[in-house]
């Protein structure tokens, strides 16, 4: 049995409703585009401070802490390749090919959030990973992430990757009141981020998932293996030689192998 079009006023009111939401939400696209941060003067001027670094420091006070910032600005010719390669490899292997959006890893994951109703983690470049340190919070709303993705346009088209890559390096989060390389350097290993080895560089790539948990002294097993896999990568990208690879490995062991040792005894000593 055919089924009975739907009357003709129904499907008229219909298409205004369907229209009146894309409407409202072309203004908020627009609204939000309009009033987002310029990125242009970041093209010679450093930014004093950032969204994370006041949003860690409200966080601090709440809890009744004193706000706590270790920082210091260095050029990229101020830190160790394989460190700056490591960082790279880990966080955005194609960030020298995009334009500041990867679209094959952000379709993933929309369908992926789609599947589980909620945006996860993942899929953010190097570029997008910085506008939302610069200027955002750290939710996982849909209008967040627009917000990210019209800002990292907007620093692809005012700065060079040089200077996005440098800016990066200088701000992200490597600790507890810890930003950028240099403090993450002397902060987890006390050397300058000049001085930092590859397998140093691969394990500060490694905690920037989770940088406030992942540390060095923390015993963790997921910044060990990660920080391995790293190195590996390293040597599959050709960053560095067979040897280099293998010395890296033994001195990722040396530098986390006891600290997951030590973790994993006290969770049994800690047991039933």
């Amino acid at each position: 049995m055919a089924s009975t079009p739907a009357p003709p006023r129904r499907r008229r009111w219909g298409r205004w409703v369907l229209g009146g939401l894309l409407l409202a939400v072309l203004a908020v696209i627009t609204h939000a585009y309009v009033t987002l941060p310029d990125a242009r003067p970041l093209a010679k001027e450093n930014p004093k401070t950032t969204a994370l670094m006041e949003q860690r420091a409200d966080e601090a006070r709440e809890a009744g802490r004193k706000p706590r910032r270790r920082q210091q600005w260095v050029p990229l010719s101020a830190i160790s390749k394989p460190a700056v390669e490591a960082v790279l490899l880990s966080e955005d292997a194609s960030f020298y090919l995009h334009d500041g959006v990867d679209t094959v890893e952000l379709a993933r994951a929309v369908g992926q959030a789609v599947e589980e109703g909620k945006l996860g983690r993942g899929a953010s470049t190097l570029t997008q990973q910085l506008a939302k340190n610069l200027w955002l919070s750290t939710d996982r709303s849909l209008l967040r992430k627009a917000k990210e993705l019209m800002l990292a346009h907007r620093l692809e088209e005012a700065l060079t990757k040089q200077r996005i890559l440098m800016l990066y390096l200088n701000v992200v989060e490597w600790g507890n009141g810890v930003y950028g390389i240099e403090a993450g350097a002397r902060e987890h290993f006390g050397v300058s981020a000049s001085q930092l080895t590859v397998a140093q560089g691969a394990v500060l790539a490694s905690m920037l998932p989770s940088p406030r948990k992942r540390s060095p002294s923390s015993g963790s097993r997921a910044l060990l293996k990660q920080s391995h896999r790293v190195v590996h990568a390293l040597k599959v990208y050709r960053r560095i030689s067979a040897e280099q690879e293998e010395a890296a490995h033994a001195e990722v062991d040396r530098l986390l192998g006891r600290a997951s040792k030590d973790a994993s005894d006290e969770a049994e000593e800690d047991g039933p």
